[in-house]
């Protein structure tokens, strides 16, 4: 990859700079607005299960929206990839890359990311770029999210760095392509659409500041900005004592056995700044919970700002003083072909977990108990009888947050390295053959104490029409999430296939979880609770 060629860092005018921090995270906030306003499916248009970012020409963060935890950590790691495919000489105006690799990117292959040059003049005055999940990538099951895969070839189409414009055209033929071994197609195109226009956006707004400040004005001072946040990083670093302080969580299984899986984190606080090592963590797993470094690194950034100072500004400067070993063949950095799918949903939320029960043990007022342990993804998909075409519904559904030694958890909520909301019942209702039964809080599932965690959701869904297959990834069925500072651990999740007449959801045995390719034909009633 070409060196970056960078102007000196000094310091600027303190008030211009947080006009220039706030217009740049304006124009990232106003990328997402576009792209879930134009998207055509359901998880991105309503859901919101998409983010945005601007870099340098040399692939540094600036600025991003705020958006979800994970995406936003690893997409540095994603436009590295693209610039070690595609150096800067080899870019031109209205070019676009997508890529969704894991093994490249960092994420799962639901999440493609598209990557597109800013050029003010002849200058390329840096990067936009934008990751969204799609409904559907190919593999195994509706929605490419298996919880038996045992391979990554299972679990979907894989995308390397690729042109998907040139010089402000569209590669057809490439999207045809790739469409072909879609299950939803249609909204596959939409939402690609979606996501060049999102692009244009960025591009657009860049130029005009480009125009305002001039090109070598407006990279000094995203210089500065980052410089500046690093200079912030190591001064609240103060707070944590010099030292090394571990903690250690499980994972119930890797989708094929459910023997646990331990992940290790150890921090050390030093003059330099910090190192995480992950050292001690599991091997790889046969299964698709494999979180590649990019996730890992994710959770790493997540944490750390969580715990010092949410107030930071996101930019590279965070990640200036951080060290972060993850040993090849682990869990936490799998060698390919590892399945990886689950990953996002399920290890990334232990690896926060991990990371914060570490931060407990000298700052326990900075972080908060174990909440819910997973995104709880679950997908509904097969062909709706009434129209001959394929569907894929995927959710995320939230629950509780972990306490903190001052204040209660939040209830119903995503939290770590999630951030997107719910699809409203009405959107569900017309846009699939589904009917939601039950939608709402589960009584007494917050960790008691005296500040309680918050309590968890329970969701139940009807299949009206045909057969469908249901996929559910959730976690603490077995393992309870910790309580922090004398607080009781919350309780525990399940999911389940329609529960007898006489037996209401939420008395299904705890720790009940139903399989990844569970037919259940119509009218066939699914439930998930998902802990605390």
């Amino acid at each position: 990859m070409a060196k970056e060629t960078n102007p000196p860092a000094r310091s600027l005018d303190p008030a211009g700079l947080e006009v220039l921090h706030h217009a740049l995270a304006s124009v990232a906030e106003e990328m997402g607005a576009v792209l879930t306003r134009t998207a055509l499916s359901p998880n991105i248009k309503d859901r919101r299960d998409c983010s945005t970012a601007i870099y340098t020409a040399g692939g540094r963060l600036v600025a991003q929206a705020e958006h979800i935890p994970l995406h936003l950590g690893l997409m540095p790691t994603v436009v590295r990839a693209v610039l070690a495919e595609y150096p800067p000489g080899t870019l031109e105006p209205g070019d676009a890359i997508m890529i969704n690799d894991p093994y490249i990117s960092g994420s799962h292959l639901p999440d493609i990311c598209l990557i597109s040059p800013v050029f003010h003049g002849d200058t390329m005055l840096g990067l936009v770029a934008n990751l969204a999940h799609h409904v559907d990538v190919g593999g195994a099951v509706p929605g490419s999210m298996s919880t038996v895969a045992t391979e990554i070839f299972q679990e979907g189409i894989r995308i390397p760095p690729v042109k998907i414009r040139r010089r402000g055209k569209v590669n057809t033929e490439l999207l045809k392509l790739l469409a072909h071994n879609l299950r939803t197609a249609r909204e596959f195109y939409g939402d690609i659409q979606a996501q060049l226009s999102a692009n244009d956006r960025g591009i657009a707004r860049m130029l005009e500041l480009a125009g305002r400040y001039g090109t070598p004005l407006l990279r000094r001072y995203m210089e500065e900005l980052m410089a500046y946040t690093h200079r912030r990083l190591l001064s609240v670093l103060e707070v944590i004592p010099r030292g090394t302080f571990s903690c250690e969580d499980f994972l119930e299984g890797d989708g094929l056995a459910e023997d646990p899986v331990n992940i290790r984190a150890s921090i050390t606080r030093h003059d330099r700044g910090l190192t995480v090592d992950f050292t001690g963590t599991h091997a790889q797993v046969r299964g698709p919970v494999n979180a590649t470094r990019g996730v890992t690194l994710a959770c790493v950034y997540f944490v750390v700002k969580s715990v010092l100072d949410p107030d930071l500004p996101s930019n590279d400067g965070l990640t200036r003083s951080l060290e972060v070993i993850t040993p090849s063949g682990s869990l936490v950095n799998p060698i390919f072909p590892a399945p990886v799918a689950h990953a996002n949903i399920n290890t990334a939320q232990r690896i926060a977990d991990v990371l914060l029960g570490a931060f407990a043990r000298v700052a326990p007022e900075r972080v908060t108990a174990a909440g819910t342990g997973s995104m709880s993804n679950f997908t509904v998909g097969g062909m709706d009888p009434a129209t001959g075409k394929y569907y894929s519904y995927v959710e995320t559904c939230g629950g509780g947050q972990g306490a903190k030694c001052d204040r209660d958890g939040l209830d119903g909520v995503h939290v770590h390295m999630t951030n997107t909301r719910n699809t409203p019942v009405e959107v569900i209702e017309q846009s699939y053959p589904l009917r939601v039964d039950r939608y709402g809080l589960a009584r007494d599932s917050a960790g008691a104490g005296k500040q309680r965690g918050g309590l968890g959701l329970i969701r139940e869904i009807t299949v009206l029409r045909g057969e469908a297959t249901v996929s559910v990834s959730t976690e603490r069925t077995r393992i309870p999430p910790w309580g922090l500072c004398g607080g009781l651990p919350g309780q525990r999740a399940f999911a389940g296939i329609s529960p007898p007449a006489n037996r209401k959801p939420e008395d299904n045995r705890e720790g009940e979880k139903i399989g990844n390719t569970t037919p259940v034909s119509s009218p066939g009633k699914f439930t998930c609770r998902v802990s605390p």
